[in-house]
Formats: structure tokens, C-alpha cells, sequence
């Protein structure tokens, strides 16, 4: 096989398909990257049984065939070589050598046949969307799944579709995130758990433009992405996921309005004062006209107050910072509004449609005094 590619296409095709490369495991072929040029198309793939990612890249095959390489070592040796044009070529041992100008690696290869390909996947179910819907709804929502194996449904996120609708809800356990967005036409009924590693790894490689789709595939146990010269493949979490609906309730006593930025700036303004292995609440004083805003750590105290819209009854509650800025962050409108029922139940971020819906537990805290 003799292949010659640009450099930047080459490194964007191993920066995409390493995305699947396990870092750890026992099968050593799955540390490989498959470069298939038996056809008139070169294709790079990677498949940790899990998830696979095969792209397509620009090249000139002068000589036809397939080769796995140890991914680590290749996509070094790619990404430190000059900016021309690299060749790669291989004999019947499977040696393979890269060169570029005057610099030239030689490093074992293995046989394309030992390779794990990606599963076929029936093409029955599927959705489609710009690929900027999709990188936005990800964005919004992926700070809160679980990273803790201990639940397995909550490291993946629900993707549920109802006629022109598509819901995508993350949970830890401490808040729930939830993004709505109209399709452009109406598709079958589809529940499934995705993993949140996948979605990470496709938040990555999508160029999140407006004028680019992506063709989503459902099936039983996996779902398939499909955008621009791109291929992933993902194992499905198995179970059934939490009944959102009865978390969610649209009972409040306090209604309050306010400057998404303000309020942004204030939290992380207190965080300031934070260790990580120390995180205390920042406490809300709610009343007529007025936020308060307080924070008492081992570092010092914070005291802020912003203007505010309110509704309802006054209250005091406590919440972990980190928690609101995450949510906060990924909110795109100047002016937000919260709901709140008592000091102990969660409070709710949400916009008039609810296409976002944010919600929070509260935590026990103990009173800051006041100057």
C-alpha cells in the first residue's frame, strides 16, 4: 500500500478517529488505527466495543491496501512532523514507513484482518438535525451526568423523541438538565440512553455549523451519528431511565426574575474564597427588590445583592455554587427566572416554553451573619 496525504487532512483524520482508541485495555489490536484503502476511498477507523468512529480522508492511493497501526505512536509521529505532504507506505511484513521530507519512520504494522470492524447497524429509526442543534444540546446538558460507575444509567443521557420533538435529559443525582427543540418534521416515538462519553467525543468533532446535518440511527442497542465524511457507532445503555415527569413539578411560592450575568458574576465571585475539598452553599436571601448573596469559608466571607423581580413569599436557601454556574453558563437569554417552593426542594431554572429546564437541589447550611 502507498498512500500520500496533506498533513492537515491526515492529522484531522487521526485527531477524529482517536477519539476511539482505549486507553487502557487487553486486546492490543483495539490500540489500532485501520487505514482501509482497498477501494478508491481511504477510510480511518478505531473501535473500542463500545464506540467506533470510522472518517474519511483526503489522499492519493497510488497502491492499494489495509493496515492497522498502533494508534499512539502514529498520531505522534503525525503530528511532529513538517508541514508537507506525508507518505505512507507498506510491504508484506506489514512494516510500515511514514515519511516527509527528509524525516522517515519505520514502525511494525499489523494485518487489517485482525482488526475489530464497527457493527452493521439497521437503518430503520432514525432523526436528523443541524449539526449546531445537536453540539448546542449537548453543551447544555452534559455537565450533568454522573462520571460515578456506580449508576450506569446516569453516565449517559435520555434521548427521547415524540413526533417533532426531541428531548435530551442528564441527571447526577444533585440537579437535572433538560433540553427540548422542534424537529423539522415528525419522526417515530424513540426512548434510548446514550452514553455520555459518546456525546463528548461527537461535541468534539462536529463543526457545529447551522447548514450541516447530522443523520442520527437508532436501533436497540446502538445509535449511529452521521455528519460530513464522518461515521459514529455507540453502544446504547441498557434500562429503563428515571420518571423524570414525577420530579418536575410546577408548584412555587417564589417567582424571581433577574440579570442572567449579574447573577452569574456574583456566584463566581464567591467561589473565589472555595477549596475544592471545601465547598461550602452559597446562601439566598431572597426578598422584594433584592438578591442577597452570601458565602462563609475557611478563606473569608463574601456578601453581594443585586436587583431582582420577585414574586411570592420571602426565602433563604442554600445551594452548591458550582452547581448554579454550571447551568447558568450553558443559559444563553440575558434574563432568567427562577422558582422555588420552600428551602428544601429544589429550585427550578426554566424559560416560559421550558425548551431548557434546569433544576437544582438545595443543601443544609448553616446562617451567615450579617454586617
Amino acid at each position: 500500500m502507498k498512500i500520500v496525504f496533506k498533513k492537515s487532512d491526515l492529522t484531522n483524520a487521526v485527531s477524529i478517529v482517536m477519539k476511539a482508541v482505549p486507553s487502557r485495555t487487553t486486546l492490543s489490536i483495539l490500540e489500532c488505527i485501520l487505514i482501509d484503502a482497498k477501494t478508491n476511498e481511504i477510510k480511518f477507523s478505531a473501535n473500542d466495543m463500545e464506540l467506533g468512529i470510522e472518517t474519511k480522508v483526503k489522499g492519493e492511493i497510488i497502491e492499494k491496501g489495509q493496515i492497522a497501526i498502533e494508534a499512539k505512536i502514529f498520531s505522534n509521529i503525525v503530528r511532529n512532523l513538517p508541514d508537507n505532504d506525508i507518505t505512507l507506505t507498506t510491504d508484506n511484513n506489514f512494516s510500515v514507513t511514514i515519511s516527509c521530507e527528509k524525516a522517515v519512520f519505520t514502525i511494525p504494522g499489523r494485518s487489517g484482518e485482525d482488526f475489530t470492524y464497527l457493527p452493521m447497524v439497521e437503518k430503520d429509526k432514525s432523526i436528523y438535525l443541524s449539526q449546531f442543534s445537536l453540539k448546542e444540546i449537548i453543551r447544555q446538558t452534559i455537565f450533568s451526568i454522573s462520571t460515578s460507575e456506580n449508576n450506569k444509567i446516569m453516565t449517559g443521557e435520555l434521548f427521547e423523541v415524540k413526533g417533532n420533538s426531541l428531548k435530551v435529559v442528564s441527571l447526577d443525582g444533585h440537579r437535572i438538565s433538560i433540553r427540548k427543540i422542534e424537529l423539522k418534521e415528525s419522526f417515530n416515538d424513540i426512548s434510548v440512553i446514550v452514553p455520555g462519553k459518546t456525546l463528548n467525543e461527537i461535541f468534539k468533532i462536529l463543526n457545529g455549523s447551522n447548514d450541516d446535518e447530522v443523520k442520527i440511527y437508532f436501533t436497540d442497542n446502538h445509535i449511529v451519528f452521521e455528519f460530513d465524511d464522518t461515521v459514529v457507532v455507540s453502544r446504547l445503555i441498557e434500562g429503563e431511565y428515571f420518571k423524570i415527569s414525577q420530579m418536575l413539578s410546577s408548584d412555587y411560592v417564589t417567582k424571581l426574575t433577574l440579570n442572567k450575568k449579574e447573577f452569574f458574576d456574583s456566584i463566581s465571585r464567591a467561589t473565589l474564597l472555595e477549596r475544592d475539598s471545601d465547598i461550602k452553599p452559597i446562601i439566598m436571601t431572597i426578598e422584594d427588590g433584592n438578591l442577597q448573596l452570601q458565602i462563609n469559608t475557611e478563606m473569608g466571607s463574601m456578601d453581594d445583592n443585586m436587583f431582582i423581580t420577585k414574586e411570592g413569599k420571602d426565602l433563604m436557601i442554600g445551594f452548591n455554587p458550582k452547581f448554579l454556574i454550571d447551568a447558568l453558563k450553558v443559559i444563553d437569554d440575558e434574563e432568567i427566572t427562577i422558582y422555588l417552593l420552600n428551602s428544601k426542594a429544589p429550585c427550578f431554572i426554566k424559560n416560559d416554553d421550558e425548551s431548557y429546564i434546569y433544576l437544582v437541589l438545595p443543601v443544609n447550611f448553616n446562617v451567615v451573619s450579617r454586617n
